[in-house]
């Protein structure tokens, strides 16, 4: 009897041990990636972002710093010219404080995006509201947030038929936002990720979803294969609504 509540005393403490281990309170990836042709086409395309969360008594916090650029061969009055066709920064920060169930929380967010190809010179987005994780176990977890908002966007400026500059326009107003975030440890090297977020307001609904496959290489290096789509229901008529970028990238975990 004796020996059998010994071992049940050191098995606990090993499990607690073991999950205080699992559960770091800050972590830190850095993704990067790198294409450059050369030859009968010249183009170069480089992508990186910071990805870090923070879990501590009564917060969880996630922070996202993102980047692209992209120069292309491309042909202006039959001369072929190297031109950037692809210039993005993104940074967003979401707060979620614990209630009482710590599943439970109040969450404050904010992002700022700039896309020179784009039809907004930035799109900028504050909000506050509900955020619930709905489960978390050792294979997946599932949270959602929703609250309202308020967006202050730029468009970009263009030309009229007459070749006269037409300065862009602010647009700002009141916003619902809406997120999901799923994770499915596939196994022990490999990990599917997808993430939801929408913005609806009076002069733009801007969405975008995140969805990724990653493997690990070693303990802190993974390859990891995304494709995010950007949809802003008030694009201009000359730029698309939906942006796609696909990518495969090497990701290493600092913390």
């Amino acid at each position: 009897m004796k020996k059998s509540v010994l071992s049940s005393v050191i098995f606990c403490a090993m499990a607690a041990n073991v999950s205080a281990e699992e559960t770091k309170p800050f972590t830190m990836d850095g993704e990067f990636g790198l294409i450059v042709t050369s030859g009968n086409t010249e183009t170069t395309s480089v992508k990186g972002k910071l990805s870090a969360h923070q879990e501590l008594e009564k917060w969880s916090n996630d922070f996202i710093v993102e980047g692209l650029y992209k120069k292309d061969q491309v042909t202006v009055d039959d001369e072929t010219v190297t031109q950037t066709t692809a210039q993005k920064w993104f940074l967003s920060g979401q707060a979620n404080y614990k209630l009482e169930n710590p599943d439970h929380r109040l969450f404050g967010f904010a992002s700022y995006e700039d896309d020179r190809f784009s039809s907004y010179d930035y799109q900028s987005t504050i909000a506050a509201g509900w955020n619930q994780k709905l489960w978390a176990d050792e294979t997946s977890s599932f949270e959602y947030s929703v609250g309202p908002g308020y967006s202050y966007n730029k468009t970009a400026d263009t030309y009229d038929d007459a070749g006269l500059l037409v300065p862009g326009e602010t647009e700002k107003g009141l916003i619902v936002r809406g997120a999901l975030d799923y994770q499915w440890k596939i196994s022990d090297t490999a990990t599917f990720k997808q993430l939801l977020s929408t913005e609806v307001g009076e002069d733009n609904t801007k969405s975008k979803s995140v969805t990724s496959l990653s493997a690990a290489i070693n303990g802190s290096l993974s390859m990891k294969f995304s494709v995010t789509l950007d949809h802003n229901s008030g694009a201009s008529d000359d730029t698309e609504k939906l942006d796609t970028q696909t990518a495969v990238t090497l990701v290493y975990t600092f913390f």
